[in-house]
């Protein structure tokens, strides 16, 4: 089935404004294919150093181009619950490369970091800048042109999209993503903001604090609920960048270790020493970006990936913008409520029919293109399935079932939760900036109250310890963005705002900073660009400016009269403490040099991203 001609209409734009950028990137990854992964062609020394660790047959087999070689990149670390399960992925996928007659070796790792460990402290500050040094680290590991198609072992806020720029900067190269899953459900999401909510009030003690995010965060896995994590591992399997089924099976099962072992095999089957050579870079065109960018409507996904979706697609030169990503909301329904849009945790999500049920949905309306390339094959029809464990211990997928498994979870397109996606793009006399509606009940959705304004989330909450919070108001924190401290996420904010709206208060939170997948029952509007320290609208704000934000019609104003306000100076901020310790002071460089969030805020400087917006 073809897509909708509004789908068709918003991919055929942005094909026409990539088409410079895409035509360039196409002609540099042929190129790159004719010389790659040809051992016979590297020295002697560079083979010996290449090959010294192998055994007397795989240095044969390795001295030419007769087997495959399987480059892994890993994000494992044993800190972390989300990448912990990878440290015995190497040895299952080498075991499984052999008896498909390949090799594999582990090319590299990459750093992983929290943004729960280190939301609200200093080292928030280096979060989004990861992103970068991941692709960058990445591409060290797959620099010494050893290998014929590369695994990425990754979950996480800035991984994933870390190594999709890297696999599409190697887009010569096949590329599988192999996930590790999520945890299995604990104390449920909503209990846990209860209890924060109670502590930020001081109604409850530390230690009931800590025993309550102890029993939802209590083992390997993701977070369960629907931030960017698992918004990025629905992304990796909606663009075909999984194997059909994969994201959300639990760590540590034995079907999870058979998608792995099932994912090595087909990652060595899609070379080019072989008949069905995929490469990422070909693989990856403007149909499955728009995917992306459905499923994340769909299923009311981080607003992160407002940033990172246009950084990854301008690795393989495409261009896409927030105007697209508005457009593409317009014409996407709404059928996953996971929290904090629903109390539901991703595990209930794909219990009720999961991503094959919300794909084949979808499929059948025309919401998605369905003549892609993945690396299961042609079409995207083959991922409206669900995985299970055979009797052979091998990878088995039955068609998803033809009815939700709960409604109130995942429900079918015709009684969608509402008819347009969970994210909005906002435009007005204070520049753009993101919402994510799906968590924010609709008579909240527009306000218009006077600013409050604060220079860093440590000041609103002062503010809120002190009681000066009173009545209704809409929070402006600036100069948290990208330029200014790396664009920290400022989710301490959410528990704060929450607990003033639930004693009444009608309350909003306007920003140059990021909210992520967590953004919740509070109207937030996020990425303001230009931002405050790029002399932004957002810097001229003052206390008492009455400020209006509409997200049923997608704008954000100040109501204060034009000529007035552009005469306005611009605040300053003094940034300094921003600038060391916590190794911030490593990446000043980062800061001068990233672009804005609506260019995917890079520290590389994309043309096309630049491009696009020209």
């Amino acid at each position: 089935m073809t897509a909708r001609r509004d789908i068709e209409t918003i991919t055929e734009c942005i094909r026409q404004r990539s088409r410079p950028g895409r035509e360039a990137y196409l002609g540099r990854i042929a190129e790159a294919s004719h010389r790659t992964a040809n051992r016979a062609a590297l020295s002697c020394g560079n083979l010996a150093h290449g090959f010294a660790v192998c055994s007397p047959s795989e240095k044969a087999a390795l001295g030419g181009d007769r087997v495959p070689n399987l480059g892994i990149i890993t994000s494992y670390n044993d800190m972390l619950s989300a990448h912990q399960p990878f440290e015995t992925y190497p040895a299952l996928i080498k075991d499984a490369a052999r008896e498909a007659g390949g090799i594999a070796q582990v090319a590299g790792g990459v750093p992983a970091m929290c943004d729960g460990v280190t939301q609200g402290q200093p080292g928030m500050e280096l979060s989004l800048f990861s992103r970068d040094v991941i692709a960058m680290a990445a591409a060290i590991g797959l620099s010494h042109n050893m290998f014929d198609a590369a695994v990425y072992l990754g979950v996480c806020d800035k991984i994933v999209p870390g190594l999709v720029i890297a696999a599409l900067t190697f887009g010569h190269l096949p590329a599988v993503f192999i996930p590790a899953g999520p945890m299995t459900t604990g104390l449920p999401n909503d209990e846990k903001a209860k209890v924060r909510q109670l502590y930020a009030e001081g109604k409850a003690g530390r230690a009931e604090l800590l025993e309550a995010e102890s029993k939802s965060y209590h083992g390997p896995g993701t977070c369960t609920f629907y931030g960017t994590a698992n918004s990025n591992q629905m992304l990796m399997e909606i663009m075909g960048l999984h194997t059909p089924g994969a994201s959300f099976v639990n760590p540590g099962t034995p079907l999870r270790d058979a998608l792995t072992r099932e994912a090595t095999k087909r990652a060595l089957a899609i070379t080019a020493l072989g008949n069905a050579y995929t490469p990422v870079g070909r693989m990856i065109d403007e149909r499955s970006i728009v995917n992306g960018i459905v499923g994340l409507h769909a299923t009311g996904g981080s607003t992160n990936h407002t940033i990172h979706l246009i950084a990854m697609a301008a690795a393989a030169g495409i261009a896409i913008t927030w105007q697209d990503i508005s457009d593409l909301s317009e014409a996407v329904p709404l059928l996953a409520r996971v929290y904090p849009n629903g109390l539901a945790d991703v595990n209930h999500f794909h219990a009720a029919g999961g991503l094959g049920f919300l794909i084949r949905e979808l499929l059948d309306e025309g919401i998605l293109h369905e003549d892609v390339q993945t690396v299961w094959g042609e079409g995207l029809r083959p991922y409206a399935v669900e995985a299970k464990l055979g009797a052979d211990g091998g990878v088995v997928r039955e068609a998803s079932p033809r009815e939700s498994g709960d409604e109130k979870v995942l429900a079918p397109f015709k009684k969608a939760f509402q008819p347009t996606g969970g994210l909005k793009m906002l435009s007005g006399n204070l520049g753009h900036a993101v919402i994510k509606t799906s968590a924010v009940k609709p008579e909240r959705r527009i306000i218009e109250a006077p600013a409050k304004v604060f220079d860093s989330q440590q000041g609103l909450n002062e503010a809120f310890k002190a009681g000066s919070l009173t009545g209704d108001f809409i929070a402006v924190i600036r100069f948290q963005g990208p330029k200014a401290n790396g664009m920290p996420e400022l989710h301490k904010l959410t528990t704060v705002l929450g607990v003033l709206q639930d004693r009444g208060q009608h309350v909003a939170l306007v920003t140059d900073g990021r909210m992520s997948g967590a953004s919740g029952k509070v109207p937030a509007a996020i990425h303001v660009t230009p931002e405050a320290v790029e002399d932004g609208p957002i810097a001229r704000i003052h206390d008492g400016d009455i400020i209006r934000l509409d997200a049923d019609t997608g704008t954000l104003e100040v109501l204060v009269p034009a000529g007035d306000f552009a005469l306005r100076r611009a605040a300053d901020s003094d940034l300094v403490g921003n600038e060391f310790g916590f190794g911030r002071e490593l990446f000043a460089g980062f800061r001068q040099m990233v672009g804005r969030a609506d260019h995917g805020a890079s520290a590389f400087g994309n043309d096309v991203a630049e491009f696009a917006l020209q």
